[in-house]
């Protein structure tokens, strides 16, 4: 039943993104070209070209296909995917001016002149009739109405492409530009004044992958260092691929600096990417991964546990090992990658759970999908005596660009009651 299930939205999903890619082509190509321009004709292979390189992209890196392969199809067939989205909600709207513009042309226009009717040929009737009545004056059809319908197609398409393309550029630009640094103090009953003002950097979903490489890297690693953190916590989802493709983008890891060290707890896009594999290339880059485990810092405890996806494997969150023999006179701070497992973290009397994961929703308005999914998507929520704190994340998944969700690294700063 479950492989019926996700082959029907599997079908339903490619008939959707027919349906869209359709009306994309009807407006952008079909309603402002001539049959057989060459405008026409490049429109109609990027129709077909440009969703077969997306579907590329999308299975590529499941599929074995080689490295080099996968970069060469994920720039264009991940950007389409985003710019397919903003040209089709940017073309929604132009459905609604489409209309109005036209009737501002067509008034704008100047009236159309009557057509007076052939007179009729003369002839000698045989006998005397009563006289046929004159027609009526016929009013000549607009010689304007076509272009206008033209016109307005165009104008609405260009804006829309320009919209469109607008939005992804500058999305494209605030990822590779690299995250900035966001900074929130969280009050903890149970921490001690000796940990007042205790500094974790928060850095999740980094997604190195066949886009984002070792530069993308090195800019969040100069970023986090440039704020001298106490702690540094990577919680999840830091790579889309194998160690074998991605090893040196993850090197520069090793140039994290903080007082009390980095840790590291697995994303569920590790467990597609050989988990077990990035836990030792992690430790090796010097961090220390909290595999349901938890140590001792400055005046609390720091716990981690293993994502959800790690359940296919056996190597699921497990909150009973990680909290379940601690001084619950100590405050503790749990590093998990998705915010779902907050009622465990609640259970088990965790003072704050640092997570990601959602991305914000990356693409607005994604935020809308994945709040149906997840408790709280970004920032900072209570749950009973539990704090969540959400990162957006400092990557991008899929396509390289972020709309509504700048992408960032967080300061979580923790406040003592005794201070």
């Amino acid at each position: 039943m479950r492989v019926v299930g996700f082959a029907l939205v599997a079908v339903a999903v490619l008939a959707l993104l027919v349906y869209v890619h359709r009306y994309v082509w009807r407006r952008l190509v079909g309603d402002t070209t001539t049959p057989g321009s060459p405008w026409r004709t490049a429109g109609t292979v990027a129709a077909y070209a440009l969703p077969l390189l997306s579907v590329g992209a999308l299975v590529s890196g499941r599929t074995g296909t080689p490295f080099p392969l996968q970069q060469v199809l994920a720039w264009p067939g991940f950007l389409w995917l985003a710019v397919l989205l903003y040209l089709t909600l940017a073309l929604l709207v132009g459905e609604a001016v489409r209309p109005l513009l036209r009737r501002w042309l067509a008034r704008r226009a100047p009236a159309a002149p009557m057509r007076e009717p052939e007179p009729a040929p003369v002839s000698v009737p045989a006998k005397e009739s009563a006289p046929a009545p004159e027609p009526a004056p016929v009013s000549a059809p607009a010689p304007g109405d076509a272009s206008r319908r033209l016109f307005v197609a165009r104008a609405v398409g260009g804006a829309a492409a320009v919209a469109g393309l607008g939005t992804v550029g500058y999305g494209t630009y605030g990822v590779l530009r690299g995250p900035r640094v966001k900074r929130v103090t969280v009050p903890l009953t149970r921490l001690p004044r000796s940990a007042h003002r205790f500094r974790i950097a928060v850095v999740s979903d980094i997604h190195l992958g066949p886009i984002l490489g070792r530069s993308h890297t090195q800019r969040i690693v100069d970023t986090v260092n440039r704020t001298q953190p106490d702690l540094i916590a990577v919680v999840g989802d830091l790579v889309d691929g194998s160690v074998a493709d991605l090893g040196r983008a993850a090197e520069p890891l090793a140039g994290l600096r903080s007082r009390h060290g980095a840790f590291f707890v697995t994303g569920n896009h590790e467990y597609f990417s050989g988990a077990a594999q990035w836990v030792d290339q992690v430790r090796e880059l010097g961090l220390r991964p909290l595999e349901n485990a938890r140590v001792e810092s400055a005046g609390f405890d720091l716990a981690g546990v293993n994502d959800i996806a790690g359940e296919s494997e056996g190597q699921g969150p497990d909150f009973a090992r990680a909290l379940g023999d601690r001084d619950r006179e100590r405050a503790v701070v749990l590093l998990a990658h998705q915010p779902v497992v907050i009622d465990e973290a609640v259970e088990y009397g965790v003072d704050l759970q640092l997570s990601g994961h959602t991305h914000g929703g990356q693409l607005w308005p994604g935020n809308l999908v994945a709040e149906l999914a997840n408790p709280t998507v970004a920032g900072l929520d209570r749950y009973g005596d539990t704090q969540l704190y959400v990162s957006r994340g400092a990557g991008a998944w899929g396509p390289p660009v972020r709309v509504g969700a700048p992408s960032d690294i967080t300061v979580v700063e923790l406040a003592s009651a005794q201070a």
